[in-house]
């Protein structure tokens, strides 16, 4: 073997050297920037420069997944029962139609524009896994793989939307193939054929399906990271644990995270892989230690305390494990627990993901108005009337498809000022701009934007739904507005009822004529008793007035109040129910 030696005393070649730097400089200059991949980083998720990134995202329930509730479908449950009731009234192919119709207009490039533009920078993606294959008892050649095309499309043309905004992209297999849990809404799961659990073949086409994924998306560096299995509830030790939650091993789940994990970094070596546990998302017991540097653990929280002891086992398992938080789902509950459950995560460094966009109510940022006529084909379908015929139910559910755009939603804003702004302010804005004139009507509904305390005062503002004594629902009539005031709607709009002692709202005012003089009070009550507080501008007005008794809790009357003159500009008016009982429908500035 020949080796070249160079001897201390020898002179350098400097062509030779310079040679060399300038083609180390050139492979660095062709490497280009930087890859921009989140990855797990100790207990916090980073991103290519290293900067700690709080998750803020939302989760695109509805669209590629339907569950029941959703839509006051309840009864039905589970996807493919909704579209065999739909198949029912219209057929096959206009169901086929309406399905595609469905995916082309409930999420658009419009709603990623929007959400980004609301504060959201991340978004999650509850797939369905029949968009990207067939069931397993559907394959021609058994133990094959049929990719479909549709499921990867609808993905590509998301993380479009979502690069163009800046926002992460995290897929999350909402619905794996035979549904892998005991609740079956959430996966779309027939319980008369094998689950997820019961399959192996179904584990090894999931498995397939996230390798197929991450090849395709290996060098995204948009994507935010892999969601492997949501919402796991199911008891392997003992069948009666039905939830999953009082598993102790969790051996089948902890398998095949390692196996999923293993088949994804064949191709992907990139990108975060995000666990979630048994019994929803909360069950760890079995699932640690680590098999990989690049996970996070992902927990679910819905309807209890937004304290520190509520997530406190979750911190300890990021303590012992050195892994990041996410919160990966949450939501379903009012403007209150919105703002505080959000307020504990990112006290902790925790990201979130909210559940969900759009859907028929008043807990998200988008609310489906139901079409003319969806009453009488839920009541069909619920066994409770007759079978509407094939063009009325086709009217319906057109009408349905063009409900879905986002420009046919109602917004409202104040579900998502709780989600950010109030978090970190305790000011109250204006709910609209209430330029007050002589004659101008000012609704009841329509107090001020803020937390419970600075823009009004209710008794109950949350629902504790999965804590035991905790009775509480946030807005009993559940429209207009997301927060604890209790709204109803009437043929002429809506009115604030079930006021309790003590109770007030507060409204900002922009007074744009001189002479307004007195505030006549729209109220109802069935009986006497209540009584009425008005505060200008934290001042008390006038002694306690009485609301009198009007003959039904909708039979309105006015009380008139006589006020100092206001000179113009912004003021704000608060009425305090000193004594409650009555209902508020709007007052009037004369």
């Amino acid at each position: 073997m020949n080796t070249h030696v160079v001897k201390p005393d020898a002179k350098p070649n400097i062509s030779a050297t310079l040679a060399i730097l300038f083609c180390c400089v050139l492979f660095v200059c062709c490497q280009g920037p930087k890859k921009n991949f989140l990855r797990a980083q100790g207990h916090h998720i980073v991103n290519g420069q290293g900067d700690t990134i709080i998750l803020r995202g939302m989760g695109l329930g509805g669209w590629m997944l339907q569950e029941g509730y959703m839509f006051r479908l309840g009864f039905l449950g589970q996807q493919y029962r909704i579209r065999e009731s739909i198949e029912d009234v219209v057929g096959k192919e206009e169901t086929d139609r309406f399905y595609n119709e469905w995916l082309v207009n409930h999420t658009r490039r419009i709603d990623i524009d929007s959400m980004a533009a609301w504060g959201f920078n991340s978004i999650r993606l509850p797939m369905h896994y029949n968009l990207y294959t067939l069931p397993v008892e559907d394959e021609p050649v058994t133990g094959e793989n049929t990719w479909l095309e549709k499921g990867f499309a609808l993905t590509d043309s998301l993380l479009t939307w979502c690069k163009a905004n800046g926002m992460y992209l995290i897929l999350d297999l909402h619905a794996a193939p035979g549904g892998q849990g005991n609740d079956l809404n959430i996966s779309d799961r027939n319980p008369d054929k094998p689950s997820f659990w019961e399959n192996e073949a179904n584990r090894r086409k999931t498995i397939a399906l996230w390798r197929k994924l991450a090849e395709r998306y290996a060098d995204e560096e948009w994507i935010g990271g892999y969601d492997v299995l949501n919402e796991t509830n199911w008891g392997f030790e003992d069948a009666a644990d039905f939830r999953g939650t009082a598993e102790q091993t969790n051996v089948p789940l902890r398998q095949f995270l390692v196996d999923v994990t293993r088949a994804i970094r064949e191709v992907d070596t990139n990108h975060i892989i995000f666990l979630e546990g048994n019994g929803f998302a909360n069950n760890y017991n079995g699932i640690f230690p680590k098999w990989d540097d690049n996970l996070v653990l992902s927990f679910h929280k819905y309807g209890n305390p937004n304290t520190e002891a509520s997530i406190q086992r979750f911190l300890d398992l990021r303590d012992e494990h050195d892994i990041p938080l996410w919160l990966g789902e949450s939501g379903e509950n009012s403007n209150t627990w919105f703002t505080e459950a959000i307020a504990l995560c990112e006290q902790n460094g925790i990201g979130w993901a909210w559940w969900q966009n759009k859907k028929m109510g008043i807990n998200q940022p988008l609310e489906i108005t139901p079409p003319e006529g969806y009453t009488a084909l839920l009541d069909y379908w619920s066994g409770k009337g007759k079978k509407p015929s094939h063009e009325e139910a086709l009217r319906i559910l057109n009408q349905w498809l063009e409900n879905l755009k986002l420009e046919n939603n109602i917004f409202h804003r104040d579900v998502v000022d709780a989600m950010f702004r109030q978090v970190y302010s305790h000011d109250a804005l204006a709910f609209k701009n209430h330029a007050i004139r002589k004659g101008t009507v000012l609704n009841a509904a329509d107090f001020d934007l803020g937390r419970q305390r600075v823009a009004y005062y209710d008794t109950d503002t949350a629902s504790y739904h999965y804590t035991p004594g905790m009775n509480t629902q946030g807005n009993r009539g559940r429209s207009y507005r997301n927060d604890g005031v209790d709204i109803q709607a009437d043929t002429s709009g809506y009115y604030v009822f079930h006021i309790e002692n003590g109770e007030w709202l507060q409204y900002t005012l922009n007074i744009a004529e001189e002479g307004i003089a007195q505030l006549l009070l729209n109220v109802a009550s069935e009986t006497d008793g209540g009584r009425i507080i008005v505060m200008i501008n934290g001042n008390i007005l006038s002694e306690p007035i009485e609301v009198p008794a009007t003959g039904g809790g909708q039979t309105w009357a006015t009380i008139p109040i006589q006020l100092p003159e206001f000179s113009p500009g912004q003021h704000r008016i608060r009425i305090v129910a000193e004594t409650g009982g009555f209902n508020f429908k709007s007052m009037t500035f004369d």
